[in-house]
Parts: structure tokens; C-alpha cells; sequence
């Protein structure tokens, strides 16, 4: 059982791997619930809740309630490290994904053979079994910590699909990609050869009961005008999808991969709602999943996250039961632990506070969305019959009607071609004898089976399906490229012996720099580059830049790696608060009551957390019997040491947001040397509070203490009274 303060255990997961057997086959779907009572709020539709999650930052303010949409919620993992992607997997399901997608890391996808024993690396989605078993083992794990059931998902894809189908049912994954058309546009592997392998891949996730994806949206990625391809996108659902169902596929385990087909600055509403609405009255049998279109996102962080918000609202406004959540790696080509965390909370975020959307509006059943939804219905039904019409899908490939750059039935000649003798695995295809009989179960096609088998496998006594122990684990053959390595060059960092900051793996050291440069593009680029090695970083990259204003300046983010660690050992942790109880704050103020004044310092007029620390609506120190003199806000320092003057106050606290210049600090000093002007210092305790304040810093500004951010009321009545009671210690 993991335990939430420690590490996973890398090597406790491969130890014995040859002996794991996955606990459970086939996809899980949220449990839905209704009128879900959380802390202070009603949610109307949500999922059960999590044993152990972490909530999003504010909702501390609510006691940590973590509301679980009611869509399965996608994180897509690609560090190229198994041992690492298993620490993400866990931070993300901590966060509340529960389908965990490995994919490829560069080149890996186009990998034509299944590889087993090959070094880490090589292949490009998780197809050694040795990184699907500890994967999945792991998530075991994490399964019992989080309490819910997590989906494992990778591709069924290439010319060695219906092998790795295999292998994913007999090592417990639970759910993959899977289209023939993606082959056949994007990998040029033959239609023949792509379809039949299909056929066989289908037929065995069907047995294991795996959710499928299909990769109708890559379309959208590869279009020329993305928006222009909604016909053949809704083409290209039906085709697999029916396909899938011939194969066995189970309708709700068939998930259409639907992607908005714009991005900003396009009227992304208008044009992509509409489509939404049109997949889903034709596809209505069917799981949708939703993911945000990649094909126009560049590198900056704020606007992938408002793309993704407004897919969200599509998703809620239309239904999704998949909703992947793409990071702005996909811009930079940097996958990161803390972006895959943000586009999981983004989601979640979303759905929380659109929950109840449609008991208040509805989707206009005439108009402008009306019309646009039948005329893209109308073209996707013509240009499935125009396919019909020149003999079937293959004629239409080889003649050039996908990801042609028109809107059908517009086009404009440069859509991709295949041939149909062509391509990959061109006459690898034969047919079967009239006899054929293959012993193994979830077969595609026709099999012979003798009348003395109920089942076809029972002439082998039981396939790898039906007995595991006939697995032939082959364990990685590289004495160097390997986890086991790895994992002992890294080892220091995973003990916290010594500490680097990491982004894809263990030890990595990159980290990220964003500055302002008040100079062109191109100066901007290279100074940031040449101050991130001045700054002893190495390998400095630019990862990110935008220009303000063409002459004004430019904002540049780098990444680089330190040329450090840190030794543990060394530091000097801050104590860790110890809070008085409240039966002991009340019974010294009782005895001994306290009177303090306070008010936002100088001209900052931000007075939310100085009442949330006073007031006794908010738990703030009035609950403790403490009298407080709120003078407001914008309170020049003179009249805050005046009014304790004059009340004879304790103590003052003083808030103070706006940092810019340090004004915060320099206010907090001015205060301590007009008191002491006055002659008053020793006889009050000076707090300085807010978002931006450290604590050391205030000391050195003059002021007694100092509080943050997440300062409650208790931490500062606690100090209040430890104070006073050290205070007369020493009289």
C-alpha cells in the first residue's frame, strides 16, 4: 500500500515483474452522481469523489473539497522514461485523471514490428511488455491509493497492430487508438494489409473489452484549413466505427475522436459548436471523446489553456465522455511533469464551475447553429456517397478525397494519395485455406473450429489469454541502455539525498526562466539565451517568446539545465508552525485581554485578507476574544502607530499587497522607525501580513514577524500570544 508522504518504490514495482498478472481487463466509466453534497455547494452532475486527491489551490477556502467531473479525464505522458512516467502517472492521478495515455516521444510512433527485450527508447509507444506490465502494476497501486479505478491507454497502430493488441489484453491495458485510415494517410502502410490487421487487432480489444479511439482528428492536425475537413471528419468516424462494431467492438467501449476544428483568433463558437452538435445527433450510439486541436498551437502557455477552456465549454454545452486535456508541450516539444498537472486541473476546473450548465440554457433548436449542423450533415452523407460511387473507400484514397484542402464538395486536388497496390506491407496479405483453423480465441474472420472444441483455443489447452503462465516475459537485453541503470545514476535524487529540480526525469536539472527584454525579437532570443548561460545554466534553449510591442520589448522563457545539486543534508528547514489549540488562545486572552489595531498600509487599498485574518466570520482572531481596531484601508503608517497609541493597543497589523519597488518592505520598516520615533517600539508587536511578504524579510524590514501567503487567523493569534508570554518572560 503507498503511502501519500513517501516516494514510489521503482524497484519494489520491477521486482518480480515476470510474476505480475493484471487484476483487472476492460475500460471503467465514472460512476455518475447526482446532487452531490460537497462542503458548502450542491453539484448536479458529478462523479464519485476520490479516497485521496488534491484539490485545486482555492478550494482550501472550502475545506478542500474536490468535486470529480463526470467525463473520464485524459493526461497524456511522454517522457520516454517508463520509470518516470510512472511518478507522473501518480501526480496526475492525485489530480484526477483516470486515463493515462503513453504516447510516443519523437519518432517512436513510426516503429513497424513489435520489439520485445529492446532497450528503453526504441520503440514508440509502450510495446515492450516490460514497460506495459510495470506500468500497469504501478497503476495498480495508485488505483488503491486514489480509490478509483485508472484506464491505461496506448496505440494499436503500424504493421505489428494485432500483436500488440495481444499483448495489451494479456497485460491488463485498458484502452488504445485504433483506426486503419490513420495507417493508411499518415503512415502509408497498404490498405489492405492496414484493414485486415485491423480486423484482427479489433476482434482481440473487443474480447478484452478495451475502450477504442479512433484518429478521425488527425484531419484536423494535417489539414491545410482545418475547419475545412468536417465533412470528411464525420466520414472518417463512420467508417471505423462501423467497422469496429463488425469486429465485435461493443458500441459504448467505440469512442469518436472529435476535435474542434479551430483556434484563436477564428469565431471558435460558430464554427465549432455547431460541428460538435452535428457528430453527436449522427453518432449518438457512440462515447465521444474531446480533445482540444493541436494543429495551430504555439508555445504560449496562456493562450493553449484559453483554447482549451472554450473546447471545455463545447464539451460541456454537447457531451463529452472522454475529455483529453493537451498541454502547451505540444507547442513546445517539452513534455513537463507540472504542464500535464495544469491541463488535468484546467479540466476539472472547468467542469466544476460549469456543473448545472444545461438546467439554465439550452442549444437554440432553429437559427444559425440549426442550419449549419444540417448543411455539414448533409455534406459529410454526400461525400460518403460519392465514395460509394467510385467503388468504395479504397478507390477514394488512391484518387485523393481526404485531407484535401476544399470544403467538400469543393476540392482542390492536394489531398493526400495512397494506392492500393501500395505502400507498406503491399501483398503481405493471403488468403486463408478452406480448412484454416487458428487455436487462439478473439480471431477476426473465419476460423475453422472441429466440432470436439467448444472454443478454439481449448485445442491448445487455453491461449495467453485464457492461461497467463504461457507469457514468454522477455526482459530487457541491453546491459546499458536500461532501467536498472538508470535507476542507479538517479538513484540520489529519488532518495532526496540530494536535490535537482526536474521537469521529464529524475535528476534532469532544467529548469525555466521568463524575462522581460526591452529589445526586438531576435535580440531578445539571443540575450536570453547568452543570460541563461551567464546564469551558469546548460543547454540553453529559447522555448517560448512573444513580442510586447516591436520596439518596447519582447518576453522570452528558457529552459536549461543546473550544473548542481543541492545536498539535503544542508539545509536549514523553517520550522514547521506549531499552532496553540483554541481552548489555550482563549484562555490567555481571557485572562489577559489584547486589544490591536489594524489597516492596509500606505495606499494599498486590498483590505480581503487583513478581514479574513480579523474577522471572526472568517475564523479570523476576533473568535478568540482578541479586540480589533480596524482603521480600514490605505492607512498612512503614522496614523496606524497613532491609533495604538491612543487605544493602547498590543500590537498593529499591517497589510500590505502591492510590492512593486519592495514598497512593502519599505513600508514595514517606516512603520517600525516611526514607532520607534515615538518612543513606542519595545511596547508594541509589529506584524506585517500579505500574499507577497516573507517572513525572514520583514524581520530584516524591522517589524516582529511576518505572514504569507495561506495565513490563517490561528497562526497569527498564536503568535500573538507566544509573543506576549516571551515578552514578560523577560521583564
Amino acid at each position: 500500500m503507498l503511502k501519500k508522504d513517501e516516494k514510489l518504490n521503482i524497484e519494489g514495482i520491477l521486482k518480480d515483474l515476470d510474476q505480475y498478472r493484471p487484476r483487472r481487463r476492460g475500460w471503467h466509466w465514472r460512476e455518475k452522481v447526482e446532487n452531490l453534497q460537497l462542503g458548502p455547494f450542491t453539484y448536479r452532475e458529478m462523479s464519485e469523489s476520490l479516497v485521496q486527491s488534491q484539490s485545486l489551490p482555492s478550494a482550501k477556502y472550502f475545506g478542500g473539497i474536490d468535486p470529480q467531473p463526470r467525463p473520464v479525464i485524459t493526461t497524456e505522458i511522454a517522457s520516454g522514461r517508463f520509470e518516470d512516467d510512472i511518478r507522473r502517472m501518480r501526480m496526475a492521478a492525485w489530480h484526477g485523471a483516470d486515463h493515462i495515455m503513453v504516447i510516443r516521444t519523437a519518432g517512436q510512433s513510426h516503429y513497424d514490428g513489435l520489439i520485445e527485450g529492446t532497450p528503453q527508447g526504441i520503440g514508440g509507444i509502450p510495446i515492450t511488455r516490460k514497460q506495459v506490465r510495470a506500468q500497469r502494476k504501478a497503476l495498480d497501486l495508485i488505483e488503491d491509493e486514489v480509490g478509483r479505478p485508472i484506464n491505461f491507454h496506448s496505440y494499436v497502430s503500424g504493421v505489428a497492430g494485432p500483436e500488440i493488441a495481444v499483448m495489451f489484453v494479456e497485460e491488463g491495458v485498458n484502452g488504445a487508438h485504433q483506426d486503419p485510415q490513420y495507417n493508411i494517410l499518415y503512415r502509408n502502410i497498404n490498405m489492405v494489409r492496414s484493414f485486415v490487421d485491423a480486423g484482427y487487432a479489433k476482434a482481440v480489444m473487443a474480447l478484452g473489452g478495451l475502450a477504442q479511439i479512433d484518429g478521425a482528428h488527425n484531419a484536423n492536425a494535417t489539414a491545410r484549413e482545418a475547419w475545412k475537413v468536417l465533412p470528411e471528419l464525420m466520414v472518417q468516424h463512420a467508417l471505423n466505427s462501423v467497422f469496429s462494431v463488425k469486429a465485435g467492438i461493443k458500441k459504448e467501449n467505440i469512442c469518436l475522436s472529435t476535435v474542434p476544428p479551430t483556434a484563436p483568433p477564428a469565431p471558435s463558437m460558430r464554427l465549432d459548436l455547431p460541428y460538435a452538435v452535428a457528430l453527436r445527433e449522427f453518432f449518438s450510439e457512440y462515447r465521444m471523446r474531446a480533445q482540444q486541436n493541436t494543429k495551430y498551437m504555439e508555445s504560449d502557455t496562456r493562450e493553449a489553456t484559453v483554447t482549451h477552456v472554450l473546447n471545455l465549454l463545447i464539451s460541456e454545452l454537447t457531451g463529452a465522455d472522454i475529455q483529453s486535456t493537451i498541454t502547451p508541450d505540444e507547442g513546445r516539444n517539452v513534455p513537463w511533469h507540472y504542464n500535464n498537472i495544469a491541463a488535468v486541473s484546467t479540466a476539472k476546473q472547468a467542469f466544476q464551475g460549469l456543473d448545472g450548465l444545461l438546467d439554465m440554457v439550452e442549444l437554440k433548436k432553429d437559427g444559425p447553429l440549426r442550419e449549419k449542423v444540417r448543411e455539414i450533415q448533409e455534406r459529410a452523407v454526400l461525400f460518403l456517397e460519392e465514395i460509394l460511387e467510385v467503388g468504395g473507400y479504397f478507390q477514394a484514397v488512391e484518387q485523393g478525397f481526404f485531407v484535401d484542402s476544399g470544403y467538400y464538395p469543393e476540392r482542390n486536388g492536394d489531398g493526400i494519395v495512397r494506392k492500393i497496390a501500395g505502400g507498406l506491407g503491399e501483398g503481405t496479405v493471403y488468403p486463408k485455406a478452406a480448412d484454416y483453423f487458428a487455436p487462439v480465441s478473439g480471431f477476426f474472420g473465419v476460423n475453422h473450429v472441429p466440432e470436439e472444441w467448444a472454443h478454439p483455443e481449448d485445442a491448445i489447452g487455453g491461449d495467453t489469454f485464457t492461461v497467463p503462465e504461457k507469457i514468454v516475459y522477455i526482459d530487457e537485453l541491453d546491459p546499458e541502455d536500461q532501467v536498472a541503470v538508470r535507476l542507479k545514476e538517479t538513484a540520489p535524487y529519488r532518495e532526496r539525498e540530494h536535490i535537482k529540480p526536474e521537469v521529464e526525469w529524475a535528476g534532469d536539472g532544467v529548469i525555466l526562466q521568463t524575462m522581460m527584454l526591452p529589445v526586438d525579437e531576435r535580440t531578445a532570443e539571443a540575450a536570453a539565451v547568452e543570460i541563461g548561460k551567464r546564469m551558469g545554466l546548460l543547454d540553453v534553449e529559447v522555448v517560448h517568446k512573444q513580442v510586447m510591442q516591436a520596439a518596447e520589448g519582447t518576453l522570452v522563457e528558457i529552459k536549461g539545465r543546473l550544473a548542481f545539486d543541492v545536498d539535503a543534508n544542508t539545509l536549514t528547514l523553517a520550522p514547521k508552525a506549531e499552532l496553540l489549540s483554541e481552548e489555550e488562545i482563549r484562555a490567555d486572552i481571557a485572562q489577559r485581554p489584547l486589544k490591536i489595531v489594524a489597516g492596509t498600509l500606505g495606499h494599498d487599498e486590498h483590505s480581503v485578507g487583513l478581514r479574513e485574518i480579523i474577522d471572526i466570520k472568517h475564523g479570523g482572531i476576533e473568535k478568540y476574544g482578541v479586540e480589533c481596531l480596524y482603521l480600514g484601508t490605505s492607512v498612512p503608517v503614522e496614523k496606524l502607530v497613532d491609533a495604538a497609541i491612543e487605544s493602547h493597543a498590543e500590537a498593529i497589523l499591517a497589510s500590505t499587497i502591492i510590492s512593486h519597488d519592495n514598497i512593502h518592505y519599505k513600508n514595514l520598516k517606516k512603520l517600525a522607525d516611526i514607532a520607534a520615533e515615538k518612543g513606542v517600539r519595545d511596547k508594541l508587536i509589529l506584524i506585517g501580513g500579505g500574499t507577497q511578504i516573507i517572513a525572514d524579510l520583514a524581520v530584516k524590514s524591522g517589524v516582529d514577524m511576518g505572514f504569507g501567503r495561506g495565513t490563517k487567523g490561528a497562526h497569527v493569534a498564536t503568535y500573538l500570544v507566544k509573543e506576549r508570554r516571551a515578552r514578560r518572560e523577560k521583564e
